[in-house]
């Protein structure tokens, strides 16, 4: 890629991005958009205030208020409202702002100048820019020693920040479950593969003399779990039932007040047959549904699953992390998700053939990795336009038009591949719900896992390979001597791509999640078709996990390994991690919605994917300094890897398992908090009451009037 091709893409996004922004500034401002933009707010029934005065020259002009906003937004602030798992996405993109930082001022007064005077006389090469990376580095010059220093003090800071990100979550979460005591997954153990009671026929009576036996003291309740799989379609029959019965109300009222004193009977008689008829449907449907709840019929669909409440959350916490049958696939305990986290269609499948969807999963999401090569592959070959042309000789036809050949190499792959990208983290969430998680919140961390691998399998591997190794493994075999110099090239070439595709994925990329361009375009079609009757609801939907942390993190180890090589790209970065920051403190503020907290459990998976960029990072610059010559170099580099396996090692025994266990300490003394409150009681009886299953909610139907009937569902 030229330089011109990079300008191109620089003025193009940033270009976008302005337009976007400015639109979003204004839109916002509008008060019918409020459902879009303040979606968070309205379900919590916040006050929104607006400037209703249409010929207001502020509403219709662009503003940077929501970005001074966005700044002064404190942690402690999105810690309260939105929790720690929220915070925690913050924290990822200051962690990619202040290492940024760092590495951006050692590129440039240090690494930038040592590259471009690295030789006598300045290479030319097809990539030009080339002489700001590390291949413009005589091969056994000592001037790879300055480039091996901030390799180690960038490993070190890398580790530091890791560290102190880590103890600093650890410490917040701690806070967070005490803040919180009152949830009843701290009462709650979730017992799976309870056995069979052949005197009483039924696995509930089981599990009620199994705690009663053995936890005679602190044993509270149990909730047995059904197959009523039948019960919720009948349900969801309802639901719909009763909200055309609402809408078809709503239509007779309009029409009623749009022909006052001109009201055609026909019609009128016709609404009300629709009402009466959907009205019997609906009564119809109830009858089905108590059938199907009554105790005789549910007894028959027992699953050897159920939350069982404890007296104390220490008794829950020792419960959950024993074991409690001599057996070790009988009895099997966990700590219960929240009950607004519960995945219960999962809780239906065997627990002893759980590993056989893992494993579908797992080669599914290869299978996806495989295919997906294909268009990164293509994507390659637009950016590699002097390849292309080669190729496919009519796209020689593109250089006719001043400009295009820049626009096509330098904003287009990235740009297609962004949109390739884009359906990955749906894919990957799709898989990961037929996985047999127990929660939601575990579900995402599943597809979390899955998309930044697959990631770094895809957008950075095969990017680096298809894009670079590959076009230079003819010349490699004609001229054999010269492999090692060529390929130290090609790892730096890529370094244009990758500049790129963060400018696209951080300006476009995030100037179009802040805008949500889908939902303006479906609010509009609704609007149009609704003429303005219904009143309309917040589009509320769950903060992306899966989408937002694999792709900064990413961009984390794109920076990374590139820090030494191709000191250029890291401004770019310092853009991309601010922008992210200040979309999504907006979009945690004012749109997506709090479904689950896990306080702070995805926190070990992005401090895996970062210190994976940093061992990347460190056997990158082996493997350079090895093709440059530099022998010495690349075998002291090796202690360096060894020591950040080692952190890695540390932190698994010092941080993790706070993570993944609940603490005998914390426990205690959530306990003695309420027992001097005098909470202890009414938390664990609300504990007791909050995990009835979707098949057990009874349905009431209220008349509203003459011809509507309203349905709402209400926990046990």
């Amino acid at each position: 890629m030229n330089p011109e091709s990079l300008i191109a893409s620089v003025a193009i996004n940033f270009g976008l991005a302005m337009v976007v922004l400015s639109l979003f500034s204004i839109l916002k401002k509008q008060p019918s958009n409020a459902p879009i933009y303040y979606a968070r707010r309205l379900s919590l029934n916040h006050q929104i205030h607006f400037d209703r005065r249409f010929f207001s020259l502020r509403r219709y002009c662009p503003s940077l208020s929501w970005i001074s906003r966005s700044f002064r937004v404190p942690e402690t602030e999105i810690l309260h409202a939105s929790g720690l798992d929220a915070l925690v996405v913050i924290r990822l993109f200051k962690f990619g702002i202040k290492f940024s930082v760092v590495c951006t001022v050692v590129g440039l007064a240090v690494l930038i100048p040592v590259n471009y005077n690295g030789q006598d006389e300045l290479s030319i090469t097809y990539h030009s820019m080339d002489a700001f990376t590390i291949s413009n580095i005589s091969r056994g010059s000592d001037r790879l020693w300055i480039h091996f220093g901030c390799l180690w003090f960038l490993s070190f800071y890398a580790l530091y920040l890791l560290y102190k990100e880590y103890n600093e979550i650890l410490i917040k979460r701690i806070q967070q479950l005490q803040q919180i005591r009152d949830r009843p997954d701290q009462f709650t153990v979730l017992v799976r593969e309870i056995p069979f009671c052949t005197e009483h026929k039924a696995r509930a009576c089981s599990a009620d003399h199994f705690f009663s036996k053995y936890y005679p003291h602190d044993y509270h309740s149990y909730q047995i779990l059904y197959n009523g799989k039948d019960v919720e379609e009948l349900m969801n029959q309802a639901k719909s039932i009763a909200r055309k019965i609402n809408n078809l109300k709503e239509r007779s009222e309009v029409k009623q007040t749009n022909r006052s004193g001109t009201f055609l009977l026909d019609k009128s008689d016709r609404e009300e047959a629709k009402l009466a008829l959907q009205e019997e449907k609906l009564e119809e449907l109830r009858l089905k549904i108590n059938q199907l709840q009554s105790e005789s019929t549910l007894k028959q669909k027992e699953l050897p699953v159920a939350f069982v409440t404890f007296k104390s959350r220490l008794a829950a916490t020792l419960v959950a992390q024993s074991q409690q049958h001599s057996h070790p696939l009988s009895w099997i305990t966990s700590m219960a998700p929240e009950p607004r986290d519960v995945s219960w269609r999962n809780l239906v499948i065997p627990y002893r053939i759980l590993p056989l969807c893992r494993l579908g999963v797992f080669l599914t999401a290869t299978l996806l990795t495989i295919f997906f090569a294909i268009p990164v592959t293509a994507v390659q070959g637009i950016a590699k336009f002097e390849k292309l042309k080669k190729w496919f000789p009519p796209a020689m036809a593109i250089q006719l038009i001043p400009g295009l050949s820049s626009v096509i190499t330098g904003y287009l792959p990235s740009a297609i591949l962004k949109g390739f990208i884009y359906i990955i983290p749906f894919a990957m969430l799709g898989m990961a719900k037929l996985g047999g998680s127990i929660s939601k919140s575990k579900e995402e961390i599943k597809t979390c896992n899955m998309v930044f691998y697959f990631l770094v399998g895809n957008v950075f591997f095969l990017s680096l390979l298809s894009g670079s190794l590959l076009d230079q493994i003819g010349e490699s075999f004609s001229h054999p001597k010269d492999f090692p110099a060529r390929l130290a090239s090609a790892v730096s070439a890529q370094a244009d791509f990758f500049m790129t595709y963060i400018l696209t994925d951080g300006l476009s990329g995030f100037s179009l999640e802040i805008l949500q361009p889908g939902l303006l375009s479906w609010d509009c079609i609704k609007s149009c078709f609704y003429c303005g009757r219904k009143e309309k609801n917040p589009y509320l939907y769950s903060l992306p996990y899966c989408r937002v942390i694999p792709m900064a993190s990413l961009s984390i180890l794109i920076g990374m390994v590139y820090a030494v090589v191709s000191p250029l790209l890291l401004p770019f970065l310092i853009g991309y991690f601010c922008l992210g920051y200040l979309v999504f403190i907006n979009q945690i503020e004012d749109v997506y919605d709090i479904i689950y907290e896990t306080c702070g459990e995805y926190w070990p998976h992005i401090h895996s994917y970062i210190l994976m960029a940093v061992v990347l990072m460190q056997i990158t610059m082996i493997g350079l300094f090895g093709l440059k010559s530099k022998p010495a170099a690349s075998i002291s580099t090796i202690p360096l890897l060894l020591l950040t396996l080692m952190f890695n090692e540390y932190c698994k025994i010092r941080f993790l398992p706070s993570f993944r266990n609940f603490s005998v300490q914390s426990a205690m003394k959530n306990d003695e908090l309420d027992m001097k409150s005098n909470r202890l009681e009414a938390n664990y009886e609300n504990a007791s009451n909050a995990y009835s299953p979707p098949c057990l909610q009874p349905l009431n139907f209220v008349a509203s009037g003459s011809s509507s009937t309203r349905l709402f569902g209400s926990s046990s």
